[in-house]
């Protein structure tokens, strides 16, 4: 997702499989939030675009938390028929003066790559790391086209795959 126009991702069928059913969570930060409600509505407007209308949003303070809050969603859903097929994780760093930014990016970073090893479904990374706000602009629908969108569409695509692999068991 680091580059405009990813044409591979946008070109391609995403939703051309069943994703009758599937359910997707959004976790998402209040730090930031004008750019990443906007991220948000990018999400949406895809998955809501290619049929999917079980979507779930739950808010967590900080991008630190978001791992926190994905697991905490797994566990108390995984038994459940209605259970998440994808999260997508949501949020605006936005650098300043102090090493701050770097030990959130870093964090939020493990944690989501730690999820991915962790649980049965995907988490995908949907978290702007950005030097300013000019940048995350550019992001939420600028130049460098709409990070939430794309998310989206990763999700979509790793819904279908997960479902292909369980498949052909």
């Amino acid at each position: 997702m680091a580059t405009k126009g990813n044409a591979r991702l946008i070109a391609a069928n995403s939703g051309t499989g069943s994703l009758s059913g599937a359910c997707v969570v959004i976790v998402k930060t209040d730090w930031n939030a004008p750019i990443v409600d906007e991220l948000e509505s990018g999400v949406i407007n895809v998955l809501s675009e290619r049929g999917i209308s079980d979507i779930v949003t739950i808010v967590v303070p900080g991008a630190v938390e978001i791992p926190f809050g994905i697991k905490a969603y797994w566990n108390a859903t995984k038994y459940k028929d209605d259970r998440p097929d994808a999260f997508i994780a949501l949020g605006t760093v936005i650098k300043g003066d102090t090493p701050h930014f770097e030990y959130v990016c870093q964090s939020v970073t493990q944690g989501i790559t730690l999820l991915n090893q962790e649980l049965p479904v995907p988490t995908v990374f949907g978290v702007l790391t950005v030097n300013n706000e000019q940048q995350a602009l550019e992001r939420i629908g600028g130049i460098h086209g709409h990070k939430g969108e794309e998310a989206g569409l990763t999700a979509i695509k790793m819904i279908e795959l997960t479902r292909q692999i369980k498949a052909r068991r």
